[in-house]
């Protein structure tokens, strides 16, 4: 065997017992969330390592709640899928009635113990993903030859959404969509009316931008930041500030002057905008190729599922990536000044329990995924049966 063929074999991961490109990347997005948090909350409070420490459990939570679901048949997630969305719904609702309002908006229920408030919009995205993997895999057949059969998952979408829209969580809403939609796509949908539906949710998201005088703010305020810099824009002006003092290889950790009360929400929100500052282009390079490969992985997960008749597991797999794709996409693009603020965490680095914890959950189940193809290679799919079988005679 050549050297090439051996490099090319060890990166394919064939042979070892779980794909060691997602780990490693994981890892070390994970690490370096740490590591950033502690150094972009430095001097927010009295007690300076107290985000550093909180985030540090929220690690040690987001670990075993990844071995919980490496540890679970995909076979049961199947089988409660439907029970999962309800109550992901049920939770939504009640967040709006006795969820705690923060800058205007209801998104977190408060909870005694190491997790001070649950950010219901994160676990609910388990259970979008568990329906539309389950709805998929049982009627592929009908999405790929009846072209309004993608009617039906969008309906549920818009239960979800129309929920987060109340809340509101117009980010949370994207994501969702973007999940949606990027699975149907996978199931081999009909393109045409999944560009029409984008077109019909892009109308409806520019008449929530126009509805609302604080969204129309953001939004005028995203083109020109620097004509109202002390008030619309300047949390975007702040962010490019950070970015311009990075410069190629940064200022050094730990010296960030924006994260001093400069730039808000430097530890959550905006903590790309430290990584820029601190590490320079050469680390947000490293960050987005980090997430680059996570992303890759789990798309590689999903088609090797797929081609080895692991439907639902293909599909959990895909609507992982895209979720996971569209949440870093957004917050970078916002910390950069392309887009305008959302108020979503970046996942594995932002500070904040619930993020953590569902990327953890996440995460385990690509693992799971990866370890049921890879123990039983070759499995037949569920073969579709017709609504009206005929009769025999």
């Amino acid at each position: 065997m050549s050297r090439f063929e051996r490099l090319r074999e060890a990166l394919t991961t064939r042979h070892l017992p779980c794909d060691i490109w997602l780990i490693v990347s994981v890892v070390a997005l994970a690490g370096l969330g740490w590591v950033m948090v502690s150094s972009a909350s430095i001097g927010l409070l009295e007690n300076s390592y107290y985000y550093s420490r909180q985030h540090g459990v929220f690690l040690v939570m987001a670990i075993l709640a990844c071995l919980f679901m490496l540890c679970v048949s995909l076979e049961v997630w199947r089988q409660n899928a439907a029970l999962i969305l309800l109550f992901s719904i049920f939770m939504l609702v009640m967040v709006l009635i006795i969820g705690q309002e923060i800058n205007g908006s209801r998104r977190w229920i408060a909870l005694p113990g190491p997790l001070p408030s649950l950010q219901v919009s994160e676990f609910a995205k388990l259970g979008l993903i568990f329906y539309m993997a389950a709805f998929m895999s049982r009627f592929a057949y009908d999405l790929r030859r009846r072209a309004f059969s993608m009617w039906r998952p969008l309906a549920v979408l818009a239960v979800p959404a129309g929920l987060l829209f109340l809340a509101p969580d117009f980010g949370g809403m994207v994501v969702y969509s973007v999940c949606v939609i990027g699975m149907l796509m996978m199931s081999g949908a009909s393109l045409t009316l999944l560009f029409g539906s984008g077109g019909v949710l892009a109308s409806g998201a520019v008449m929530m931008v126009v509805m609302e005088p604080y969204r129309l703010a953001r939004w005028t305020s995203f083109l020109d930041p620097w004509a109202d810099q002390f008030a619309t824009g300047y949390q975007l002006t702040q962010a490019l500030i950070a970015f311009g003092r990075g410069h190629v290889t940064g200022t050094g950790l730990g010296n960030s002057v924006q994260k001093l009360h400069y730039l808000p929400e430097a530890h959550t929100d905006f903590i790309f905008a430290v990584v820029a500052e601190e590490l320079g282009m050469v680390g947000a390079i490293i960050v987005v190729l980090l997430f680059t490969i996570f992303i890759a992985r789990a798309m590689w997960i999903a088609r090797r599922a797929e081609l080895s008749g692991h439907m639902f597991g293909a599909y959990v797999s895909y609507g992982i990536g895209f979720i996971i794709a569209a949440q870093a996409f957004i917050n970078m693009a916002v910390s950069a000044g392309l887009l305008p603020t959302k108020g979503l965490t970046l996942p594995l680095i932002s500070y904040g329990g619930s993020s953590l914890l569902v990327t953890g959950m996440m995460v385990g189940l690509l693992l799971r995924v990866d370890a049921e193809t890879r123990h039983r290679p070759r499995r037949t799919p569920t073969p579709y049966k017709p609504r009206h079988e005929p009769r025999l005679s």
